[in-house]
């Protein structure tokens, strides 16, 4: 079985999809069975008349990895709404058993799986008689989190409410990463002293913008 870890980010678009792609191609050049796996993603395009996850996709690319992008995700909505109102619009709930179940699959094959958020932390995964929100599904699957954050103007607002949300609901954090960050930017410096200092979280990388690759000192220890 694998060792495994929690993507989260501070809000919709904040370059989560991307900085895990980074991570998977990281693990997978230094020789780790690197995997990826997505509870449920929404947005999703046809080609070829197949509805395609296309952040499994995006991440396939990057990292080069083998797999059909859909076996790397448990539920694929079309519409590019929230995965609950996804999930009621076109029929297809959630089933916390069939997530658990699809990623065991991923883990059995794998020496490490990144797994990746939908939207924030506070994201409603399914919500009609069964309520499911994102923080159910890392304690379904008893992971540990790295939060993703944009360096830019609002990031240490965001950042802290999210380290706060999770620190209140007792789940694990095991780093920050800081996404579009310009080394020469004052104020995406300060950014990055006041939200380690206002949290007590370590920063664990600043990448740049279309950076190419990531590294991260010690990441495999990260992953339980």
């Amino acid at each position: 079985m694998s060792k495994n870890i929690f993507i989260t980010g501070v809000g919709t678009d904040v370059g989560k999809t991307y900085v895990t792609a980074l991570i998977v191609k990281y693990l997978k050049d230094l020789g780790y069975k690197s995997g990826y796996y997505k509870a449920a993603v929404s947005g999703n395009e046809r080609i070829n008349g197949e509805l395609v996850a296309g952040d499994a996709k995006y991440v396939k690319d990057i990292a080069n990895l083998s797999e059909n992008p859909n076996d790397m995700v448990s539920y694929i909505y079309e519409e590019a709404i929230s995965p609950h109102l996804a999930a009621i619009r076109e029929k297809e709930p959630v089933e916390i058993e069939k997530v658990r179940k699809d990623f065991k699959r991923v883990c059995e094959n794998h020496d490490f799986v990144t797994v990746e958020g939908s939207g924030g932390i506070l994201c409603p995964i399914r919500y009609d008689d069964k309520k499911i929100w994102l923080e159910d599904i890392i304690k379904e699957l008893n992971l540990s989190t790295i939060i993703v954050a944009n360096a830019k103007l609002g990031s240490i607002n965001a950042t802290g409410l999210t380290v706060s949300y999770l620190k209140s609901k007792n789940i694990p954090i095991k780093g920050i990463i800081l996404n579009n960050f310009d080394e020469n930017d004052f104020m995406e410096k300060d950014n990055k002293k006041m939200i380690e200092e206002l949290t007590g979280v370590k920063i664990l990388a600043c990448v740049k913008d279309n950076a190419k690759t990531i590294e991260i000192k010690g990441l495999e220890d990260l992953y339980e």
